[in-house]
């Protein structure tokens, strides 16, 4: 696959300018952590909204993630310039912060380590207030037996303890340079206490430098247009 005309994908999210990266994706936490990125790195795009109330099932997302889940792009300048299709917003960030050279420490035991946090993120923090959501906000808050919810109090408030750890005695995640690991990780604290009101559950207000570090990041112009892309519709 040579363009990205050639892609199944174009035929249900047709690229206004083919000639930038695209993003496929919605404004959920894994989602907004890309556009947030890509606004941060000030990397030209083109956005698509993939509705994931069914629009990841479709054979033209799924052509392009078969693991069906936003976000993904299409870089059609990838490595040595050759199209580059890509899923998991964790290898997105990692790609992206390649391709600008921001947001990615030069040191490379800083480096190590904000891939270290990032992967915190994705397989851990990420996933626990996820599961916390569903057992909350949709179709598990059906379930009457407590135990599920009470298992992802647990474990979220105890990452949420090693976070604040952290945040104790550094500005951002990576100690004060701002990295994707931060665009990874915020996005879930802002989720957990606006989307799924997990404040009291979690006891956010005890975490107090975790919180300022959530409003610091807010904070960003960046951030504020990166958390509205794509725009639901």
């Amino acid at each position: 696959m040579h363009t990205l005309a050639d892609h199944p994908i174009s035929r249900r999210w047709p690229a206004t300018n083919p000639d930038l990266l695209q993003l496929y994706s919605f404004p959920t936490p894994n989602g907004v952590k890309i556009s947030i990125a890509l606004e941060e790195m000030a990397l030209p795009y083109e956005a698509h909204t993939v509705n994931i109330s069914g629009d990841q099932l479709t054979p033209e997302f799924l052509a392009l993630n078969p693991n069906n889940k936003i976000p993904a792009i299409i870089d059609p300048h990838g490595p040595d310039g050759h199209l580059l299709a890509l899923w998991e917003s964790g290898a997105i960030l990692l790609y992206l912060a390649d391709k600008s050279g921001k947001l990615m420490p030069k040191n490379p035991a800083l480096r190590h380590t904000t891939v270290q946090w990032l992967l915190f993120q994705v397989g851990g923090l990420g996933p626990m207030i996820g599961q916390y959501g569903y057992f909350t906000k949709f179709a598990g808050k059906q379930i009457d037996d407590p135990r599920p919810k009470e298992r992802f109090i647990v474990e979220c408030k105890r990452l949420l303890s090693v976070l604040e750890q952290q945040l104790s005695q550094h500005e951002h995640v990576v100690c004060d340079e701002y990295t994707i690991a931060d665009v990874a990780i915020f996005p879930w604290l802002r989720g957990a206490r606006d989307a799924y009101n997990a404040g009291a559950d979690f006891g956010m207000e005890e975490f107090t430098h975790t919180m300022r570090y959530l409003d610091r990041c807010l904070g960003r112009p960046a951030v504020q247009r990166g958390l509205l892309i794509p725009p639901r519709e």
